[in-house]
């Protein structure tokens, strides 16, 4: 390979830990911390030269074609008052960022294989990867459970992400997107490809965490960002008789009618428990999805529902993230034999392959994007993105380019 440098959207913030901050053990100081709001100050978006990596010992170069910006590269790079990031996270600065991807395999080091053929990769096979690069074989690992692994990395946090011509990831992560290939051209396949993470996301929280529905069962979700969106299209296919959306954006609203929703409330507008009560002829839903972030204004209002619907055995997931305690009455949750979940990530249980396959059979996600830019408008759209909420997916086409 001629080239040495590329271009990279980069994030760069000052270590400045809050009054009582202290080390945990799997913070590096000065370089990473799993607590970023509290330790990462006046962050900076730059694009700037970086060398081109090479993979290493079961490494696989990938050059990205198509990545999307998510809710997660806003909030890093957008401020409380004091200066310290939203975002509350495992991030290490600086960092491309960057972690909704796909791409081509350009190269690989030794002892990196292709999962669809056992064998090394040859060069050229179209993939996805996952965000979270669990380790394997630490205690959370090694019972099956890569999305709390305790020696976590992630692409574009602390690790260098797809806002960049080239990234370098493991082998284990990588997924193959060739069933994709029979049903759509390149372009779409590279589209789709950059939303089997959100989706998987989605996927982990109501079918894996969530514990998914029956065909014939209601649904609410609170908030149409990618995740929300993605669940509203995993129901909908898993059988769902009434995808109820709360969001009072009309073009997201829009977005979300497309990919499946039956009703949608405008929560600013309606009493969420009314309108769901009214549309499920009283008896509310059996899986509801806090994926807003604002659990002080949405879970009462969840829990209203769950306490005057008919519907027994209820689980609320709680997808988004927020430094924020939810008002919770467990009177609700005994008499109503409700429960709540919390979801992370979006590895193990096969959920990668099964988006995939799923999107393959026609779940088709392209709906989603509603803007597609160059590598030199990524800072930009990730700034415009704290207050437009009208886009649904912002996606960034051949960062090489």
């Amino acid at each position: 390979m001629a080239e040495t440098k590329m271009k990279a959207v980069r994030m760069h913030a000052d270590w400045e830990p809050k009054p009582g901050f202290k080390l945990g053990a799997k913070d590096i100081d000065r370089k990473q911390t799993y607590l970023g709001s509290r330790v990462w100050r006046n962050p900076k978006l730059v694009i700037e030269d970086v060398p081109i990596p090479k993979p290493g010992p079961k490494e696989v170069l990938i050059e990205v074609r198509q990545c999307g910006i998510c809710g997660s590269d806003v909030h890093m790079a957008q401020t409380e008052p004091d200066g310290y990031i939203f975002y509350p996270g495992l991030t290490g600065f600086p960092c491309t960022l960057g972690h909704e991807l796909a791409g081509i395999v350009r190269d690989s080091g030794p002892g990196a294989k292709d999962k669809v053929t056992n064998k090394p990769f040859k060069g050229g096979e179209w993939v996805c990867t996952e965000e979270m690069l669990w380790c394997g074989s630490c205690q959370p690992c090694a019972d099956g459970f890569p999305n709390h692994c305790e020696r976590l990395d992630e692409i574009g946090f602390n690790v260098d992400g797809g806002f960049a011509k080239y990234l370098v990831v493991p082998d284990r992560t990588i997924w193959s997107l060739d069933p994709l290939r029979e049903r759509y051209g390149e372009a779409d396949v590279f589209r789709l490809g950059s939303m089997v993470e959100p989706t998987s996301v989605a996927y982990t929280g109501v079918i894996v965490r969530g514990g998914g529905i029956r065909p014939g069962d209601n649904v609410v979700i609170c908030g149409s960002g990618p995740v929300g969106l993605a669940a509203i299209a995993i129901l909908k296919r898993a059988g769902a008789s009434k995808v109820i959306l709360s969001e009072p954006e009309p073009a997201r609203a829009a977005v979300a009618k497309k990919l499946g929703a039956d009703d949608v409330i405008n929560p600013l507008k309606e009493d969420l428990k009314e309108r769901v009560l009214e549309i499920t002829h009283g008896m509310a839903a059996k899986l509801y999805l806090e994926a807003t972030g604002l659990p002080t204004v949405v879970y009462p209002q969840i829990e209203a529902c769950i306490w005057e619907g008919r519907t027994l055995n209820a689980t609320v997931v709680v997808v988004a993230r927020a430094d924020a305690k939810m008002p919770v009455t467990g009177e609700v949750l005994q008499v109503r034999r409700a429960q709540i979940v919390g979801t992370q990530g979006h590895s193990g249980d096969g959920t990668f392959p099964h988006v995939i396959q799923m999107m393959a059979s026609g779940m088709d996600m392209r709906p989603m994007i509603t803007k597609e830019v160059a590598l030199a408008q990524v800072p930009e759209h990730i700034v415009s993105l704290r207050t437009d909420k009208k886009e649904s997916k912002i996606s960034c086409v051949n960062p090489g380019n």
